[in-house]
């Protein structure tokens, strides 16, 4: 196994990788792009790019039997960098010029899930969860971090820095303190869940709230990064999300390589469902798979501007929102992906639709009682997933994979606000009240003796029955 690794790895890194603006489509090497990763002549995003996987029958482009078994192998592989589930696939991912400078935490591998009673609920045959808060900071972002900041590192960078609403402070923080550098993190005042922030503390980042929301972060930042010899690590940096396309290869893997029909996607920066489209249509051209899944991107109402897109210009142009969610995560109104999203959603055939507060916490609750927590951006998958089968978008022998994108635990306030009652205003509640109120388990207060407990159980038996 050791030798055929070595082999098809030093073939990935003979074939050098070059990034492509995704607006013109000028091309350039990794280190010529800006401080900020947009293009110089029209402004638009990087993407990586393999000029020589492009050649049916050359010697740089992978071989797909053996790749599969080589990545099948890594699994048992007692090498550090084989027990990332980024790394175990960096045969797809050659952006460093010697692996053994990477970065990681053991990401990845992360688990997929059979959700039984949701998907009878719904009456979809087989419905999972591939749960990225199951990576070692809790959340997706993860897997584009060990990309992003392994290049910033081999670079010779000391400083590395990011705007976020949490997420990505805390996968960045932690990161960069496993690498011995430095990392300076901004966020909006007041919108922000405390568990992701106190991550970002705990792993010794600089952490500036600002008086603004995360677009105005992201300004700060974007300046700062020009004067300043510091790496920018939001997910306009293009290695990012050569990481976060790897659970598109997990998912393959998992459905050996017969992909499902159909994945729904969390959309707050955009950039997750554009690495996933970018993993899985690389893996097509490569031959690994046969054919790509949908895709569709959910949004929450309050900050929807890529649903607002398509419903105004087809997709063709964006215009900001002042974005206003409970679901911190995604509570983004100018994301900077929006581009690459559309295009992922029209080539798959997919969808982008927008949930209610008062969907969004009802989902959550759902998919608690499959035993399975997540942030509340993660559950807008499952309320968008409602519209798609009562669309007729999923059909009943559909495979679906909701991606659910953080820990439950990195918003705890507001499944306690959930379960007290206090989490929606009344107005927001009533649509699906008689819903939130069979699914709340509030603490109740009970005599400190076994009958006045066994009592109680009594009672609730009875309301069960």
């Amino acid at each position: 196994m050791r030798a055929l690794a070595g082999r098809l790895t030093l073939e990935m890194n003979d074939n050098l990788h070059q990034l492509r603006c995704f607006g013109c489509g000028v091309r350039i090497r990794g280190d010529q792009a800006g401080s900020i990763f947009r293009c110089a002549d029209c402004g638009d995003l990087f993407e990586v790019e393999y000029p020589g996987w492009g050649l049916v029958g050359g010697t740089d482009r992978p071989n797909p039997g053996a790749l599969k078994w080589l990545w099948r192998e890594r699994r048992a592989s007692s090498e550090l960098l084989d027990h990332s589930g980024v790394w175990r696939f960096r045969e797809l991912l050659p952006i460093l010029d010697n692996f053994g400078t990477a970065v990681t935490l053991r990401e990845g591998n992360t688990p997929l899930y059979h959700l039984p009673r949701t998907a009878k609920a719904l009456g979809v045959d087989q419905l999972y969860a591939k749960h990225q808060g199951m990576n070692p900071t809790g959340s997706f972002k993860d897997t584009g971090m060990t990309a992003a900041l392994s290049v910033a590192k081999e670079r010779g960078y000391e400083w590395v820095a990011c705007a976020s609403t949490g997420n990505t402070s805390a996968a960045m923080a932690a990161y960069a303190a496993r690498a011995g550098m430095k990392s300076l993190v901004l966020i909006p005042q007041g919108k922000i869940a405390w568990g992701k922030l106190a991550q970002s503390m705990d792993y010794g980042a600089v952490t500036c709230q600002l008086n603004t929301d995360f677009d105005g972060c992201v300004k700060v930042l974007s300046t700062i990064v020009q004067e300043a010899p510091v790496y920018l690590l939001n997910s306009v940096n293009p290695y990012r999300l050569e990481g976060q396309k790897t659970p598109a290869l997990e998912i393959a893997e998992a459905f050996d390589w017969a992909v499902p029909e159909h994945i729904v996607v969390p959309g707050g920066n955009l950039a997750n469902n554009a690495a996933l489209g970018k993993g899985f249509r690389e893996m097509k051209a490569l031959g690994l798979i046969s054919r790509l899944p949908k895709i569709s991107v959910i949004q929450a109402e309050g900050a929807n501007p890529l649903v607002r897109s398509f419903a105004d210009s087809g997709g063709k142009a964006i215009k900001p929102v002042q974005a206003n969610t409970r679901a911190t995560a995604i509570r983004i109104g100018n994301p900077a992906s929006w581009r690459k999203a559309v295009r992922v959603i029209e080539e798959t055939g997919g969808s982008c639709l927008d949930v209610s507060e008062g969907e969004i916490a009802v989902a959550k609750a759902e998919l608690g009682r499959e035993g399975i927590g997540c942030e509340p951006a993660s559950a807008v998958t499952l309320a968008g997933l409602k519209k798609l089968v009562a669309k007729g978008e999923v059909v009943p022998s559909d495979t679906v994979v909701l991606l659910l994108t953080g820990h439950t635990l990195k918003d705890a306030d507001y499944t306690i606000d959930f379960h007290r009652g206090t989490l929606l205003e009344p107005e927001e509640a009533a649509p699906v009240a008689a819903k939130m109120d069979a699914l709340r388990r509030n603490a109740i207060e009970v005599e400190a003796t076994p009958a006045a407990v066994l009592k109680l159980l009594g009672e609730i038996q009875s309301r069960w029955v």
